[in-house]
């Protein structure tokens, strides 16, 4: 028996990924913006956070990311939009472009009022979160974690699951040609690099890790 929880024990190390952190509350080190160089002033670090304070534009890491475990804590001024983009691509027309978890103020940004695939958690433009999800108000954290596993995707919002998919799935397509991104080839490939957007409003973030997954 203990032979076979030894055997157990040194498989799942050969598995298992120490955590890579985006940002420790200290350095943009993980980060460049979309053309390479270093992130804009406007980004800034205080009090162990991250603070989109003035137009700044998007923040790219420097390293792509295809299976993962990715957890960050972040919160948005009241009337606020912000979000978190993965398996991001440069596309000829577009841009820089990948799935979206949304970080919004559910209760007064006008993007949010107007439907489900706008408000926080969501599959930006694609797909609605959890009409029970749990949000926290404009000016306090929320804790999220994506989780990004051969090809199916989790949304979880302050510990609990809000939104999920198969990209790999008819499902999936269909909302995909329903969406804003029909017309983008290859658009969320499987692989990527992480984005935090700079939508013109203040967001925070803080205590972003991300576990690769085999």
């Amino acid at each position: 028996m203990k032979y076979t929880l030894l055997l157990l024990a040194l498989a799942g190390s050969l598995y298992a990924a120490d955590p890579v952190i985006l940002f420790d509350g200290t350095s943009l080190d993980a980060f460049t913006d979309a053309k390479g160089a270093a992130p804009a002033p406007g980004w800034v670090i205080e009090d162990g956070a991250l603070h989109r304070k003035e137009k700044a534009g998007d923040i790219i890491t420097k390293k792509e990311f295809s299976n993962f475990e990715l957890e960050w804590e972040w919160k948005v001024a009241p009337g606020a939009n912000s979000g978190l983009k993965y398996w991001v691509n440069q596309f000829p027309k577009g841009g820089w472009l990948g799935i979206e978890f949304q970080m919004i103020d559910d209760g007064k940004h006008p993007d949010a009022v107007r439907g489900n695939t706008h408000s926080t958690a969501c599959f930006y433009d694609i797909k609605p979160a959890a009409a029970d999800k749990t949000v926290k108000p404009a000016g306090e954290w929320n804790s999220s974690k994506i989780i990004a596993k051969g090809g199916k995707v989790q949304h979880f919002l302050n510990g609990k699951l809000a939104c999920e998919a198969d990209t790999k799935s008819e499902e999936w397509k269909a909302a995909i040609a329903n969406s804003k991104f029909k017309a983008v080839e290859g658009f969320a490939p499987g692989k990527g690099h992480i984005l935090l957007q700079d939508h013109g409003d203040e967001a925070w973030f803080r205590n972003m890790r991300i576990i690769e997954l085999p």
